[in-house]
């Protein structure tokens, strides 16, 4: 079995060889080979996602790529499955694409069925209700659940009327729109060969995988290249949201516009994140402060990398609390803030951060689909070949100086959003980020 991981001095070496090809078709293959892995992962990227759905057909992208798996030319949903299980086969969609496992002997029963299911599926109608179904079922529920309204809000309140500050898996509005049509008409016009990304990580040989998937996607349409412009979003700004809830707890989302997975600080912010509220336990800040010394809350956190994309993420500190409690929660994560850029975070302290994320992080490469995930990470958002290699070595070397540098460079304690659900009024919540100054 290829090593994972290694020790070089006290810094973690994962290794994840990776061979690339270009299918005739326009898709883009990655093969990581692990010989004698158990499981082989396979990540099928579709560029656009939720970017591609219609003004008013919100979730369509979503709706399309999670039921792919429900019938194709060949195989109704019955069939599929009978094919699949016995082999220890799982695939999945969403509005990104499709996920899937198998043991690994059974690598090409499982390409043979996503080739399948990428090129033909038939969206059955009463398949496509069933799932809508569910998802309104969902979205009745989450127009009443002020934690996810709070975050949504938060969302909305960072990137506008940006296709970002939406769900991607739609409104209750759109998705009561969507029928089978549409799902046909948005994969023959975006599931196309130029736009793909497939992943594959497991114990097979990249040739003998780039020979089956030439053969089993010859026939897919090539269509043409995504070429996304760069997105207009609303400039930092103080901006607050009140979702209206008579509940007990009030949840409270602080934020800012963030960074894009690509920013030279990443590494740097990473380990920001985990000295201020991503770290284990009580050890963060805001998790000892907040949580242990205050009793504000139990449930407290804080990031900016977390939700680092292709597109510039979010900065989001988070705290369920009691309603009077709220002021003292928000005057806290602007201080903790601020006390980043304006003190040197003590070594013991960042040390503590360091050696968490060295000892964890290479523990998410040991299933093959976290593998084939990073695979297309990379992919999208460039990142270097030895990327993975030399990440852990640029969490080690981070310094408090650098801590503070990226602090001042990309905390906005000033110009941060705030979306708060609970009992209160849009007034008092206006008021919050100006008492916090």
């Amino acid at each position: 079995m290829t090593a994972l991981r290694r020790k070089h001095g006290d810094v973690p070496v994962i290794d994840l060889p990776v061979v690339r090809f270009e299918l005739s078709c326009g898709a883009k293959l990655i093969v990581s080979p692990r010989a004698g892995a158990p499981v082989t992962a396979v990540e099928v990227h579709m560029r656009g996602g939720p970017s591609m759905d219609t003004e008013g057909f919100e979730g369509t992208s979503f709706l399309t790529g999670g039921l792919l798996d429900q019938g194709t030319r060949r195989r109704d949903e019955q069939g599929i499955a009978e094919l699949m299980e016995p082999a220890g086969g799982s695939i999945s969609g969403d509005a990104s694409g499709l996920h899937a496992t198998i043991v690994s002997k059974e690598w090409k029963l499982l390409l043979s069925m996503i080739a399948e299911l990428i090129v033909e599926p038939t969206f059955p109608k009463q398949q496509v209700e069933r799932q809508k179904e569910r998802l309104l079922h969902r979205l009745a529920v989450e127009r009443e659940d002020p934690r996810v309204q709070g975050a949504l809000g938060l969302r909305r309140l960072v990137y506008g009327d940006h296709w970002l500050g939406r769900p991607a898996y739609g409104t209750f509005e759109s998705i009561s729109l969507i029928e089978p049509r549409h799902l046909r008409a948005q994969h023959k016009k975006n599931w196309v060969g130029s736009r793909c990304l497939i992943a594959i990580s497991g114990d097979v040989e990249p040739q003998a995988v780039m020979r089956f998937l030439e053969r089993a996607l010859r026939d897919w349409n090539p269509g043409r290249p995504l070429r996304p412009a760069p997105p207009e979003l609303p400039p930092r700004a103080v901006r607050t949201k009140l979702f209206k809830a008579e509940r007990q707890q009030v949840h409270v989302h602080l934020g800012h516009l963030g960074i894009k997975r690509a920013d030279p600080d990443y590494a740097a912010l990473v380990v920001m994140d985990h000295v201020l509220g991503m770290g284990p336990g009580f050890t963060n800040r805001l998790s000892r402060i907040l949580r242990d010394e205050q009793g504000l809350a139990y449930t407290v956190s804080a990031s900016i990398s977390s939700s680092a994309g292709l597109m510039p993420g979010v900065f989001n500190a988070y705290i369920g609390c009691a309603p009077e409690m709220v002021g003292t929660a928000v005057a806290g994560f602007l201080t903790e803030m601020r006390r980043l850029q304006t003190e040197l975070v003590p070594v013991p302290e960042l040390e503590v951060a360091r050696n968490y994320l060295l000892g964890s992080f290479p523990r998410e490469f040991e299933r093959a689909s976290r593998r084939a995930g990073y695979l297309v990470t990379a992919e999208v958002f460039g990142l270097a070949d030895d990327n993975l290699r030399e990440l852990p070595k640029a969490f080690a070397a981070v310094t408090p100086e650098e801590v503070q540098h990226v602090a001042r460079k990309h905390l906005f304690p000033d110009a941060c959003c705030l979306s708060v659900s609970g009992p209160m009024k849009a007034a008092d919540v206006k008021q919050l980020l100006g008492r916090a100054r």
